[in-house]
């Protein structure tokens, strides 16, 4: 049988049932849409991939700050490359606050190697480490048992460096994540200097080579890396706000200068 409406009619019809809520059509018999099997179900839908994201996501995940920081350390041959090596290593957020690389100082023949914490203030400014107050002095320390950062000759000489290259902001203390990551460039700096003696100057140092802390603990007592025997001390900025602990500082020194006289 034809229907007897026109389309105007049908169409008036059909937007009062939206209006009323209904919005899909009834079956002859109702259905139990819990019981249907999963495969007529509708699927979840599924996130649109977005493949240079996964891809991006995936290099970041693969990214290791310290084993890329040991493999271009290990790859460094001497002095001067592993100095490249690390003025080239952009993992380290510190560089991007800092004006200079502070890498090293004195007579790399040296048989002391001095190790501090990070570069300040002036240190950042110049390039150089301890050129600060602590490094005016710890050059009088050194001057007293007859040793110089600016010696020609290495038994007479010192050479000196830090745990990190780059200046921590407002002169903090670095980080456990910044350690680790410098630590093999740290490690690779001593094998090639190859020193005889190696002075540790303060916590942070202490904590980098000896994986240990507790300055008033350490110091005065030699301990080995490699079989070289390290000697940690107070570093020079702490004798600056503690002139009662240079005592324990000179003591510190008489058995550094005892210890080379020993080899």
């Amino acid at each position: 049988m034809e229907s007897q409406l026109d389309w105007h009619s049908a169409k008036a019809l059909l937007d009062w049932q939206l209006e009323m809520g209904a919005d899909e059509a009834i079956l002859d018999a109702p259905v139990d849409r819990y019981a249907l099997p999963e495969a007529s179900k509708p699927a979840p839908k599924q996130p649109i991939a977005h493949p240079q994201k996964a891809q991006a996501r995936s290099a970041v995940e693969e990214i290791n700050p310290v084993e890329e920081a040991r493999q271009i350390a290990k790859g460094a041959q001497s002095l001067a490359a592993l100095e490249q090596g690390l003025a080239g290593f952009d993992k380290c957020d510190l560089r991007l606050g800092a004006r200079n690389l502070v890498f090293c100082d004195g007579h790399s023949e040296a048989p002391v190697m001095i190790i501090g914490e990070a570069p300040g203030r002036d240190e950042d400014l110049q390039g150089k480490p301890f050129v600060g107050r602590a490094g005016h002095l710890l050059d009088k320390m050194l001057k007293a048992i007859a040793l110089s950062r600016c010696a020609q000759d290495p038994s007479e000489a010192v050479y000196i460096t830090n745990v990190l290259p780059w200046r921590p902001p407002q002169n903090r203390d670095p980080s456990v994540e910044e350690i680790d990551m410098m630590r093999p460039f740290l490690m690779r700096h001593i094998e090639l200097a190859a020193p005889q003696v190696i002075v540790l100057m303060g916590n942070i140092a202490c904590q980098a080579v000896l994986q240990q802390r507790g300055i008033r603990r350490l110091r005065g007592q030699f301990q080995k890396w490699q079989d070289i025997p390290v000697l940690p001390m107070y570093h020079p900025a702490y004798l600056l706000r503690n002139p009662l602990a240079k005592r324990d500082a000179w003591h510190d020194l008489l058995l550094l200068r005892q210890k080379m006289g020993e080899m």
